[in-house]
């Protein structure tokens, strides 16, 4: 993958051997599993390089928080690299996924129980394609109660998981560009699965499943810093008259960078172990 020129440290890319010496800044890329949160993944990298390099401690930072229940991209920064994290953020970003129609959870996404049913029976393809375009532009968006954004110095998300709602603010954010395809029933074996459990750590993170009397469609958005793709989500379905949530999330790509070029877990643990055969 081409870098940008504006960068002046290396990409550590899969298949690359651990560098020897390890860079004082680097840039590395990873697919973020379904249920970890961003800081897991920082987490995780930081065990892994200062326990190859036997380091007390690294700086290390993401250039744009992914939520637990999304995969995909997440953009790190390595020691002196997280100089670069702010010029990083403000990246286009783009994400694909799926909406649910006829249902709302409280989460705007599965973290929570669906909490009210609307009808369907309206919804065409061309209703839903001609509202997707209303949020095209410059938007007044406001985020979920669970987010990363602070109020009073504590996380939205913090609060949300312990009952304590506070409502965040809205704000401008820009979307270049939101498809969505056609519309379909939901998959019945995800509507008719239990909750599944995906993270202890903290506040329990579930998956819950799909609402069966729903409509869903795949989508494709391309946006700038700070939007929330469970609050188009959440806006689209008011504007359709039926309600509407997060399915699923994957950010494909943050800028120059591309998921399809992003570290796997398994093989960032074989890396940092000097085995490159994952």
């Amino acid at each position: 993958m081409e870098m940008p020129v504006v960068l002046p440290f290396p990409l550590l890319a899969p298949g690359s051997a651990f560098p020897e010496p390890f860079p004082e800044g680097a840039i590395l890329t990873v697919d973020k599993p379904l249920g970890w949160s961003s800081f897991d993944v920082v987490n995780k990298l930081r065990y892994l390089i200062t326990r190859r390099l036997g380091l007390r401690r690294l700086k290390i930072g993401h250039a744009g928080t992914l939520d637990p229940l999304a995969t995909g991209l997440l953009v790190l920064c390595i020691g002196k690299a997280t100089s670069l994290i702010e010029q990083l953020q403000a990246d286009e970003k783009e994400y694909t996924g799926t909406l649910t129609f006829g249902a709302t959870t409280p989460s705007y996404d599965r973290e929570r129980p669906i909490d009210a049913t609307y009808p369907t029976e309206h919804l065409t393809d061309a209703l839903v394609q001609a509202a997707a375009q209303r949020f095209v532009g410059d938007i007044e968006q406001t985020p979920p109660i669970f987010s990363a954004i602070k109020v009073d110095g504590r996380r939205l998300y913090k609060n949300a998981r312990r009952g304590d709602e506070p409502p965040p603010k809205a704000r401008r954010v820009r979307v270049d560009v939101f498809e969505v395809g056609a519309l379909r029933p939901v998959v019945p074996e995800e509507a008719e699965s239990e909750p599944v459990l995906l993270n202890q750590k903290g506040a329990p993170i579930r998956l819950f499943p799909e609402y069966a009397q729903g409509l869903q469609c795949d989508f494709r958005v391309a946006c700038g810093k700070g939007t929330y793709i469970r609050s188009l989500a959440a806006d689209l379905g008011a504007a359709v008259g039926s309600g509407a949530y997060l399915g699923s999330l994957r950010r494909t790509r943050s800028g120059a960078f591309s998921a399809d070029d992003a570290w796997t877990i398994p093989q960032l643990e074989a890396w940092a172990k000097g085995n490159l055969e994952i």
